[in-house]
């Protein structure tokens, strides 16, 4: 194997992440297992670097946490306000208040940061 060194360029990406095909499911505690957690780590960081990811917006988050919780619109109601209120938060038609915010944060545990956001 080859020796383990930072991951600089695009070239070094790949040759690691070819390097974490070839190890994967290797046993933890082994030196295979040692190695593909030390990829990992380099790779991770790279890819924080050159391909960061935007957080969701703010629908998103709640659509995703809805589906994670098996909610409805239904139960966004006492969140968010009437049921014509919750259509237009979904649809991007309205943005959050400061108390809907407030709410989701509570209820829901969606980062305030995320719900803040401009909606997309």
């Amino acid at each position: 194997m080859a020796e383990l060194k930072p991951i600089r360029t695009e070239a070094d990406y790949e040759a690691a992440l070819e390097q974490v095909e070839q190890l994967w499911g290797a046993a933890n505690g082994t030196t295979e297992g040692d190695r593909l957690d030390i990829l990992a780590t380099l790779i991770d960081a790279y890819e924080a670097e050159h391909y960061p990811m935007d957080p969701p917006d703010p629908v998103e988050a709640i659509k995703f946490r809805m589906e994670q919780m098996g909610l409805t619109r239904k139960d966004l109601e006492p969140m968010i306000g009437t049921r014509t209120r919750v259509a237009e938060i979904l649809n991007r038609r309205r943005s959050l208040s400061i108390g809907m915010i407030r709410r989701l944060h509570e209820r829901l545990g969606i980062p305030a940061e995320i719900l803040i956001r401009p909606l997309a």
